[in-house]
C-alpha cells in the first residue's frame, strides 16, 4: 500500500513511468509506433486491435496498464516527428530475434479483427522486407 501511494507521489513529479521508459528508449518508441501503423492501417481503429496493443504494451513490454492511455497520447504527440522508415532503421541492426517480435507482433494487431486488409498486409510485407524476415518467421511458434 506504502509502496503504491509513493508511486503515485513519484509519478506526479516525474511523469508516467510508462511514458518515461517509452521515452528513454528509442527502439521500444519505434516498435510501438510501428504498431500503432499497422492499426491505423486499413483505415479504421477497432477495439480488437487496441485490446491487443494493449496486451503487447503490458506483456511484452512491460508497461503497466494504468500507463498505456498516456502511453498513446505520448506517441500521437511526438510520433509524427520519426516515419516508418525512420522507425525500421532503428531495428536493422538489432538480432533477428527481436526483429521477429516486432513482426509477429504487428501480425498479431493486423489479425485482431479478424479482417486483413491489402494495406495491412502490404505494411506487414514491406516491413519484413525491409527487416530481412521471412515470413514463415511471422507465422513459426516461438521456439
Amino acid at each position: 500500500m506504502a509502496m503504491a501511494l509513493l508511486d503515485q507521489i513519484r509519478s506526479i513529479f516525474d511523469g508516467d513511468p510508462g511514458v518515461r521508459k517509452v521515452a528513454d528508449d528509442p527502439v521500444l518508441s519505434a516498435e510501438l509506433l510501428m504498431l500503432f501503423r499497422m492499426i491505423l492501417a486499413d483505415g479504421s481503429v477497432s477495439e480488437s486491435e487496441m485490446v491487443a496493443f494493449r496486451r503487447i504494451c503490458k506483456d511484452a513490454f512491460g508497461i503497466a496498464e494504468t500507463s498505456i492511455d498516456a502511453v498513446i497520447e505520448y506517441l500521437n504527440e511526438f510520433g509524427y516527428e520519426t516515419n516508418g522508415s525512420q522507425a525500421i532503421a532503428l531495428f536493422r541492426d538489432l538480432d533477428v530475434e527481436r526483429r521477429k517480435l516486432l513482426a509477429r507482433h504487428m501480425a498479431e494487431i493486423a489479425k485482431a479483427d479478424s479482417k486483413l486488409a491489402e494495406s495491412e498486409v502490404r505494411l506487414l510485407r514491406r516491413t519484413l522486407d525491409l527487416l530481412d524476415i521471412s515470413p514463415v518467421d511471422v507465422v513459426k511458434p516461438e521456439e
